[in-house]
């Protein structure tokens, strides 16, 4: 197991460990933190205020936003200090829940062609997201990096936005309502199921615990560091995979419908 480097205070950005008395009191009402949320939110509503687009997306975009909040600012956050399986939980609710209804709230332009017109290059840009948001995933959740977000704020928000903005800008092509780039959208959505199971059927059976952060903080919750962090692996590997599961049957309609349209039109001419 790695051991915290030398001369760091292990001072965590959600505070110290809670106790299962105290965590429902611990919420995270940090000033700056807020202010960015109420910035985004306040900035979403300017833009899309006058804009038409299908009734649904706003709420989308708004029931995204509340769901990343919480995940923020809620008693998730201190409890990620003591366990791994809660730090993870708040990844995936990041990236596999909030992101894509963000997403999709964002997508407010009615005039966007279904159909017709592709760009060149955006097959490449879904499968590039793909592998920024494989990285991130990959980078952060090793014993090393992940350690450094329990001594470092900086090292702790480069890991939420990372993950977080590598997940929209996923999402972003696996939810193409145009449909544009469907074997892509399709390669990209089996790529991130595999790797984030591999990940997390990696996490689950490894032999012995890998996280020092948590090396002392999980028995008040009546779990070994090793039963957390298996609980943690299973996180990553089944819920959140089922969810890109969803994806990829989305992505595998739209390659097929796309590949139907293509043979009614050459059919019609």
């Amino acid at each position: 197991m790695a051991a915290i480097p030398y001369g760091y205070d292990l001072t965590p950005y959600c505070g110290a460990p809670p106790s299962p008395l105290t965590l429902v009191s611990r919420w995270n009402l940090d000033p700056g933190l807020i202010l960015v949320l109420l910035a985004a939110l306040a900035a979403y509503g300017v833009v899309s205020w006058n804009v038409r687009g299908a009734w649904w997306r706003k709420p989308c975009f708004y029931t995204g936003w509340l769901i990343g909040a919480l995940a923020l600012t809620s008693p998730l956050c201190p409890l990620s200090v003591s366990l791994f399986s809660a730090r993870v939980g708040q990844h995936m609710i990041l990236v596999s829940v909030a992101a894509p209804l963000i997403v999709l709230g964002c997508d407010l332009n009615p005039e966007r062609t279904s159909a017709g017109r592709s760009d060149p290059g955006a097959h490449r840009g879904v499968l590039l997201a793909a592998l920024v948001f494989a990285v991130c995933l990959w980078v952060w959740h090793a014993p090393g990096p992940y350690l450094q977000t329990f001594v470092s704020e900086t090292a702790y928000w480069a890991m939420h936005l990372s993950l977080f903005g590598a997940a929209c800008w996923l999402w972003a092509g696996l939810l193409d309502k145009a449909g544009r780039h469907p074997v892509a959208s399709l390669a990209a959505a089996l790529f991130t199921t595999v790797q984030m199971g591999f990940l997390g059927a990696f996490i689950t059976f490894a032999p012995r615990p890998l996280y020092a952060a948590h090396s002392l903080t999980t028995l008040a919750w009546s779990l070994t560091p090793l039963q957390d962090q298996q609980l943690g692996g299973a996180i990553m590997w089944i819920p959140a995979g089922a969810i890109l599961v969803g994806a990829v049957v989305l992505s595998l309609g739209q390659a097929i419908r796309r590949s139907e349209a293509g043979a009614w039109a050459h059919t019609a001419g």
